[in-house]
Parts: C-alpha cells; structure tokens; sequence
C-alpha cells in the first residue's frame, strides 16, 4: 500500500482512488497529485465538494482547472481554488 492511502478512512480511500483515475489522463495527473496531497486535511464538507467536482465530465473538469472555461457559480466552490492553485505550483 503506498503512502497516501496508509492510514486513511474508506471515504478517502475511495475518493483518492477515484482522483487517480478521472478518465482523462490530465484529470487523474491534475486531481489525483492534489488528492495525494491534501486528502488528509480535507474536512467532510471539503469531501462532498471533492465527490461532486469528480462526478462531472472530464473536458469540463480540466478546462476549470486549467482556466480555459469559466466554472459555473455551482461549481465555484474552494476546493476547486485549491486545485487551481497546486497545479500552479506544480
């Protein structure tokens, strides 16, 4: 088992794997890097918003992150910032 998934609960576990394998190959390098980071310290409310974010489509999902499409007010949300903003520094 590696690193990132030693000593994490189901829900995280699930949403790291999930992360890792978006679809598109950019999502899973975009969202899964960030998963592997921060799942941690992500908080309950933080999850959901994480779940909701992995359930859209893969083009829209990485034309948010990447600012090539304007992201919806729904979808607005911080943990999609903190995901603009790893990938910045990455």
């Amino acid at each position: 088992m590696d690193d990132a998934m030693t000593g994490i609960d189901a829900r995280r576990k699930k949403i790291l794997m999930r992360s890792r394998r978006c679809g598109m190959h950019e999502n899973d390098i975009l969202v899964g890097k960030f998963a592997e980071a921060h799942i941690g310290t992500l908080d309950d409310r933080q999850l959901g918003l994480l779940e909701t974010l992995l359930e859209q489509p893969d083009i829209d999902l990485f034309n948010w992150i990447s600012g090539r499409a304007e992201v919806p007010e729904k979808f607005d949300c911080d943990v999609l910032l903190m995901i603009k903003k790893f990938n910045k520094k990455t």
